[in-house]
């Protein structure tokens, strides 16, 4: 077997290496920064004494503030010390997919005009490549600690956001994963491992051990962090403004039962298994109570069951929101302690640095709260190295701005855009076209000469380059070009008859519509789920006027109902290509010419337009057939759907069996309870782990030449209780199978973490019967005994 990454890691290999963590030469310590050795009465003191435990030295640092000073460190923008030699500091920057300065803590200049912008989140997922996803966020955090060194950005970023895209119109969910709490689980995990440099002494070699949880090592744990990482934003979030709801005002009612099996995963998995070193909370309430004011949600959940080692900051504002928008506070003051008894660390905003002293004063909190909020703030920033002194001579102090733009680093995002796009339809294998015989190239559509805001997605920053769709098809052919739109929106037909004209002269057509950022971003969700303005009119007009094969490519971050094109005779293929970063142009030229093998599949479900009439504000993930409500998401929606969560073809065809595999699941005689199997009985643990057990799973490439292919295993649990899934992912692969060859893929399957369900109360179960194992066309069932409960796990 041959992973995919293998073949990308050979391709990054024989460019130059990524700088080392090497004792630097190079950058200039002009930059203030903590325990400067100059200053030998402030060096001198514990706090910046490395040979002291962390604790130790936080706890005297906090010792030496006076309450001003303490109150003024809990927002982002925290102001200098001076008494203490301790320079101002930003913790607001953003690493979405690239650095962005969409936060301030990142600023782009002469010396750092830009940086690399790789395709937006929904489409690197869309490649399931977890190796692809730690390459990036590790690429990401060298350019990161690059920036910092040369006094652009803090060492903080807001990222990864893992919400689940619950439903298609939401503006950002393009930011995310996608619908599946499997896949939000994993890419939470790679990505804040790859930007906190976990496992970096393995080179750049993502080892397979990673793609399982329950395996996962703490290499760093509580140690240092290259940068750190932020999993957002916790929980329940997925609305920006829909008719009169609004993100800052929303009430989201969630039950137990969706909570545990849908939304909460990737939350859980970023802080055990990530060890991600900061959570930031929600503007929305859920169940009535604030997020960052609910201290089941920040202290009892995210710090005291799952282990969070690190800080909890707010969503930006929504520490005002509790008094200013929805009055759940009767003050500002009240609005204060609320959140900080609730466990939050860090205001993303100012409303603590201007009411919490007021709080202490009228008795409503304590100061050891604030102490605390700043124990865990200091102690991810002593993580950071910024109290070890000089950072030229602390690890990764070598870097500087020729770390930034690498040819690596250009060819790994052209690689992710690959990747992640996916091939929809393909009649009669019109693609990939033939470069003999396509001489001349219809190119149409208002994103083929695409925009920063069609290329890149939001929270971009600015890229080393980029190369729109009509540049890479242009190398290839001779491209006639026609918008057809004037812009995204498309609200006038006037172009359509010109995009037609040049149609006749073609050997092939590309049309390439979708979305952009004026459709769909933050504080904007879609009312539609159809393409924009006239662009529909375009596409069948150029269609039905063509006499040579068409290809369809949509770019959009949420899907897109394009019925009518699936089911036209006239569009021969379709290809979906999300917002794929700078080199995106390039990628899907390669995928239409046929040098790049496509192997993407969606990682959302594509829903019809008559979805709109689903209220937005239903966080109800089951179906509910009395007041006609189909549900959400592959594994409980019961409606028609455009295309599938896992749709994804190839230029060849693949076939799947079950080598080996068990037939059954032997469990103890008895039905048995437990509280928590992961922490509090060695026994139970041991119980389940006596139940993991390992199947092989062959793949038959069939056809003439070579490609990925993302294997999807499903199981489909027996019905033991009301709300089960059709089918749940259990894990993933992406393989690379030679043409007329085989791979032979192990999996291991470990029942408590992999086949469980959740009953309405919130108590997940492992369930007795016929569990059906599925990987596209090939099935294999295995029967268990017994109703194991195994809630907490």
């Amino acid at each position: 077997m041959a992973v995919a990454a293998a073949t990308l890691l050979v391709l990054l290999f024989s460019l130059p290496p990524t700088p080392s963590r090497a004792l630097p030469t190079r950058i200039s310590s002009q930059i203030p920064y903590a325990c400067d050795p100059r200053n030998e009465q402030i060096s001198s003191l514990p706090f910046c004494n490395v040979s002291l435990p962390r604790k130790d030295r936080v706890l005297d640092l906090i010792s030496r503030l006076t309450l001003q000073e303490k109150v003024s460190q809990l927002r982002n923008g925290a102001p200098a010390l001076p008494a203490l030699g301790i320079p101002a500091y930003q913790w607001w920057s953003e690493a979405l997919h690239g650095l962005s300065d969409n936060g301030p803590g990142v600023r782009f200049g002469d010396e750092v005009p830009a940086v690399t912008t790789f395709p937006q989140v929904i489409l690197t997922a869309a490649s399931f490549n977890s190796s692809l996803w730690y390459l990036i966020a590790q690429a990401i955090s060298t350019e990161a600690r690059a920036m910092h060194n040369v006094g652009l950005s803090g060492l903080t970023y807001w990222a990864p956001n893992i919400n689940i895209f619950r439903d298609p119109r939401w503006g950002r969910g393009q930011e995310t994963p996608g619908e599946d709490p499997v896949v939000a689980s994993h890419y939470a995990i790679t990505y804040v491992r790859g930007l906190q440099g976990h496992d970096e002494e393995q080179g750049n070699v993502y080892s397979e051990r990673l793609l399982k949880s329950a395996e996962l090592e703490s290499s760093i744990g509580s140690g240092d962090l290259k940068v750190s990482a932020c999993c957002k934003h916790f929980v329940a979030y997925d609305l920006e403004k829909w008719h009169n709801a609004t993100r800052y005002t929303f009430n989201a009612q969630v039950s137990q039962q969706d909570l545990e099996d849908t939304y909460e995963p990737p939350f859980k998995s970023c802080i055990q298994d990530g060890q991600a070193s900061c959570v930031m909370c929600s503007h929305n309430r859920v169940n009535g109570v604030p997020v960052c004011a609910n201290g089941q949600l920040l202290t009892e959940t995210v710090r005291n069951d799952w282990g969070l080692n690190g800080y909890i900051t707010s969503d930006c504002d929504a520490v005002a929101v509790i008094y200013e928008y929805i009055h759940y506070a009767a003050t500002p003051e009240d609005a204060a302690a609320d959140v900080l008894l609730a466990g939050l660390d860090l205001d993303c905003g100012s409303y603590l640095s201007n009411h919490t002293i007021a709080a202490v004063q009228e008795g409503k909190l304590a100061v050891s709260s604030i102490d605390q909020a700043l124990f865990n703030l200091f102690s991810v920033l002593m993580r950071l190295g910024m109290f070890d002194g000089d950072p030229k001579y602390l690890p990764y102090g070598e870097l500087g701005a020729n770390a930034i733009c690498t040819p690596r680093h250009h060819q790994l995002a052209l690689e992710a855009a690959r990747q992640g796009i996916v091939l929809l339809k393909n009649d009669g294998k019109t693609l990939p076209l033939s470069k003999d015989n396509v001489n001349i190239l219809a190119v149409v559509g208002p994103n083929a000469n695409a925009s920063h805001d069609s290329l890149l997605g939001d929270y971009a920053g600015i890229p080393c380059s980029y190369i729109t769709p009509l540049q890479g098809l242009g190398k290839y052919a001779n491209v006639s070009y026609q918008p057809g739109c004037k812009d995204v929106a498309c609200k006038s037909d006037d172009f359509i008859d010109a995009a037609v004209d040049i149609v006749s002269r073609a050997d092939a057509v590309i049309l390439i519509v979708g979305l952009d950022q004026s459709q769909e971003r933050e504080d904007h969700d879609r009312l539609d789920l159809v393409l924009p303005g006239q662009q529909q009119k375009l596409v069948c007009k150029v269609a039905a006027s063509s006499r040579v094969p068409v290809v369809l490519v949509i770019l959009s971050g949420g899907p897109v109902d394009v019925l009518f094109a699936r089911d036209s005779s006239q569009i021969q293929s379709i290809l979906w290509a999300g917002y794929p970063g700078q080199a995106g142009g390039q990628a899907i030229a390669e995928v239409i010419f046929g040098d790049y093998n496509p192997g993407g599949r969606l990682p959302v479900t594509w829903y019809p337009q008559s979805f709109v009439q689903v209220p937005m504000t239903d966080m109800n993930m089951r179906p509910d057939p009395s007041r006609g409500y189909p549900g959400r998401t592959y594994r409980f929606y019961t409606g028609k759907t455009v295309f599938q969560f896992g749709d994804g073809l190839s230029y060849t065809e693949f076939s799947h069996s079950f080598v080996s595999a068990p037939k059954r699941i032997i469990l103890p005689d008895a039905p048995l309870y437990y509280a928590n199997l992961q922490v509090h009985s060695t026994l139970n643990e041991t119980l389940c782990e006596s139940l993991t057990f390992d199947i092989m799973l062959r793949i038959r490439n069939l056809g003439s030449r070579g490609g990925s292919h993302v294997v999807l295993l499903f199981s489909s649990p027996p019905s033991t209780h009301s709300g089960i899934p059709h089918k749940n992912l259990l894990t993933f692969r992406r393989v690379h199978v030679d043409a007329n060859a085989a791979a032979d893929v192990p999996i291991t399957i470990r029942p408590c973490n992999h086949m469980t369900t959740v009953k309405e109360d919130g108590k997940r179960v492992l369930g007795i019967g016929f569990h059906t194992l599925m990987v596209d066309g090939a099935q294999h069932s295995i029967s268990s005994r017994h109703l194991i409960e195994v809630s907490s796990m």
